[in-house]
């Protein structure tokens, strides 16, 4: 057994460790922060409690397989996991408002029938068996086996779009097969916000994105209780329970190599680790930009998704309980101005200070421009977000903005990575877990199979799969 060095504490480079620590290796952990979790942060005040990142989960198998493969309690009795049902509830600009079930196509198709007019379910329903194929067909090497040398298999266009024209020319991205498929502007918006919430700009993102609402309308939206936050603390504890060492506020400063190969870690503060293999899960935009990983042949390195989006939330605290009806996840459209904004609701006493309060966190996805006026791009989330949540002007007592620059200093990097996706020549894909340095590997959101929380639980399985089972590992089982 080896000893393993893993750059941060992300849920992708813990999931990793964990994995490893079981397998027999001694595993530490340097983190450059004071805490865990990367992405997965927390800010509380007055007896609010919010989430700095992704407020829901989807896929959980994913960590339940974790749990499952790291020690004998399983996911469920370490956290509280709830489906989110309805799913969401959309807003769009021309008023017209839908609650989307949980996992039930029949419910989702009805319920676009009922709101849309009769139609628009069928129509929406026939994409989604078009996105299924694209699932099945990227399924297995797009998120469970290793990214191969020569991906061409993932370059393709998997979607089977309708074609149309005289020339029959196939729909290449996701805004063109909105408008040949689902010819109607609230399906497409509809369509269009589950790119947009991972930074995907439709007019760009391949007819491959069509896998996104798959997933969720497929599995489902999960909740974990006391917000996801907890899940990091639940997968930390696992770390520790398997003896994995973590040494927070430890920068590392950069990887050590010998012949070629990665053999340990010097820390920002002078010392040298030394290790048979390293495990890089910090972002790598912030990884590469501070030298951490050099190269001397920038083509050497693998690519990783950079579409210069990042995320802009403002945390809410509310006078008030919530309304009758209110529901957990609304995602408010963009109209005349103003964004398209998911407001999240979670209906949980350990968010607030009692029961005639409310905590609520808006988010959206902004371009990273460093003129950007943040306050008052927040002021208008807010707004928009007053169609979600009534007499919020009134029951606001105040409000914390969370700028991509904040985003930055807790996670080394403004940008938000998106999961991976095929076509376009693998433009959409994220750097491959095997480097090009023998001994050193990529995990977390920026590394295969891309970000978002099931997806760098994902990553943790293929690098600990190759770090155990060498060249031979062909994915998770």
């Amino acid at each position: 057994m080896g000893r393993i060095v893993v750059i941060g504490a992300g849920l992708g480079a813990m999931a990793t460790a964990a994995r490893l620590a079981v397998a027999g290796h001694t595993v530490t952990v340097y983190e450059r922060t004071s805490t865990y979790g990367g992405a997965v942060g927390r800010f509380a005040r007055d007896g609010f409690a919010f989430d700095t990142g992704p407020g829901l989960l989807h896929l959980p198998a994913v960590y339940r397989d974790l749990f499952v493969k790291t020690g004998k309690r399983p996911l469920e009795e370490c956290v509280g996991l709830s489906q989110v049902d309805p799913a969401a509830r959309h807003v769009f600009a021309d008023g017209t408002r839908v609650d989307l079930p949980n996992a039930s196509r029949a419910g989702t198709i009805a319920a676009l029938d009922a709101a849309l007019g009769a139609g628009a379910g069928a129509r929406w329903g026939d994409f989604l068996v078009r996105a299924r194929e694209a699932w099945d067909r990227t399924r297995r090497p797009l998120l469970e086996e290793p990214q191969p040398a020569d991906p061409k298999a993932l370059a393709r266009e998997p979607y089977p779009a309708l074609k149309a024209g005289l020339l029959r020319r196939p729909t290449r991205t996701l805004a063109r097969l909105g408008e040949r498929e689902l010819r109607d502007a609230r399906l497409i918006a509809l369509l269009d916000s589950y790119a947009e919430a991972y930074g995907f700009p439709p007019s760009t993102a391949p007819a491959a994105a069509a896998v996104l609402p798959y997933m969720e309308q497929t599995f489902g939206s999960w909740y974990v209780a006391g917000g996801i936050r907890a899940l990091a603390d639940a997968v930390y504890e696992r770390c520790r329970e398997r003896r994995v060492e973590f040494v927070f506020d430890a920068p590392v400063d950069e990887l050590l190599t010998e012949a070629g190969r990665a053999v340990g870690v010097r820390l920002e503060s002078g010392g040298t680790v030394a290790a048979d293999h390293v495990v890089a899960g910090a972002p790598l935009p912030a990884l590469y930009r501070e030298q951490v990983l050099p190269w001397e042949r920038a083509d050497e390195w693998p690519a990783f998704q950079r579409h210069g989006t990042g995320r802009l939330t403002v945390h809410l605290a509310l006078r008030g309980a919530r309304e009758e009806g209110a529901v957990h996840r609304t995602v408010v459209h963009g109209d005349a101005g103003l964004p398209t904004v998911t407001v999240l609701r979670p209906d949980d006493p350990a968010l607030r200070p009692d029961a005639e309060h409310e905590s609520v966190t808006l988010s959206t996805m902004v371009g990273l421009l460093p003129e950007e006026d943040w306050a008052e791009r927040a002021g208008r989330m807010v707004e928009a977000a007053g169609r979600a949540v009534p007499g919020l002007a009134e029951r606001l007592l105040w409000q914390e903005v969370r700028t991509p620059e904040d985003v930055r200093a807790a996670t080394g990097t403004d940008e938000v990575p998106g999961p991976a996706l095929a076509d376009a020549g693998g433009a959409w894909l994220p750097a491959p877990n095997l480097s090009p340095v023998p001994g050193l590997y990529l995990a977390g959101g920026w590394s295969h199979p891309g970000g978002g929380l099931a997806h760098a639980g994902m990553s943790g399985a293929l690098v600990a799969g190759l770090i155990v089972e060498g060249a031979e590992f062909r994915g998770s089982r």
